[in-house]
């Protein structure tokens, strides 16, 4: 497990963040610091906030209310305040903290290369030929550059998951954001994704990761969240919280997902 060493200022800063749908508030006051190089696994049951939590950071979900600050941008969604972003920073951010979901959203009629290029050549106004040469580039280290112009339906779905990735990186992110990549895999499957994001981490992305896969949490990630109805439960490094959990409520989880009936953590 790497370790990272904590920056005075935080690459991203979350405070107070509420997310309602009517009467029912998902997120609960969430305030979190992301330092540049952090890979943070967050785990939880269904339905505690982890993915919310994610589609708030980019803004694909508004906060019902809080603050956030990255890079140049700072919103407060508090009431009165209204500093929130424009259409123009809201296309800035998205580039700038990419997002991966367990389903893959390839075009399914561009091929792997065209999918790839796309964004950089509308958003990021590159030229034609940086963006192919780049795009390869970024096939090769994953080792589909002989699919660049496969269609997605002839690809499995791990392959299309790492094209996913690839797609996202071609916006030269800060921040990767994945919301359980490995979810819809076949088990086979999963360890050449894992891989792929275990690269980026050696390479020293800063990356927020909703999973399940404990091991490469524990293996791969610098910290770990524990989400538990809508707010932070447990945070810390990744040994302590997943080998030596200090609540019940996470005791339980573990004992679920790792499939292990006894007392996980008490002995710790």
């Amino acid at each position: 497990m790497a370790q990272i060493a904590t920056a005075a200022r935080p690459l991203l800063k979350i405070r107070k963040l509420h997310k309602s749908y009517g009467a029912h508030e998902v997120l609960k006051g969430i305030s979190l610091d992301i330092h540049e190089g952090e890979v943070v696994s967050i785990i939880g049951a269904s339905g505690s906030g982890k993915s919310t939590f994610l589609r708030c950071l980019n803004l694909m979900e508004t906060p019902t209310s809080g603050f956030m600050d990255f890079e140049r941008f700072a919103f407060d969604y508090e009431q009165g305040a209204r500093r929130q972003p424009t259409p123009q920073q809201l296309c800035e951010l998205r580039a700038r903290i990419g997002m991966v979901f367990q389903s893959y959203n390839l075009w399914p009629h561009m091929t792997v290369l065209e999918n790839v290029i796309e964004a950089p050549i509308r958003v990021r106004r590159m030229p034609r030929r940086q963006a192919v040469a780049e795009a390869e580039a970024l096939l090769q280290r994953i080792g589909l550059y002989e699919k660049r112009h496969a269609y997605p339906s002839k690809l499995s779905g791990g392959q299309q998951q790492r094209v996913a990735i690839v797609r996202a990186l071609a916006m030269a992110p800060k921040v990767m954001l994945f919301d359980e990549v490995t979810s819809a895999l076949d088990p086979e499957l999963v360890g050449e994704v894992l891989a792929l994001i275990g690269s980026l981490a050696a390479d020293g992305m800063t990356m927020l990761l909703v999973t399940h896969e404990m091991a490469f949490a524990r293996d791969v990630g610098t910290r770990t969240l524990f989400f538990d109805g809508g707010v932070i439960a447990e945070d810390g490094p990744p040994d302590a919280i997943i080998g030596a959990p200090r609540s019940e409520r996470l005791r339980q989880f573990l004992r679920r997902v790792l499939h292990q009936p006894a007392a996980l953590g008490e002995t710790a």
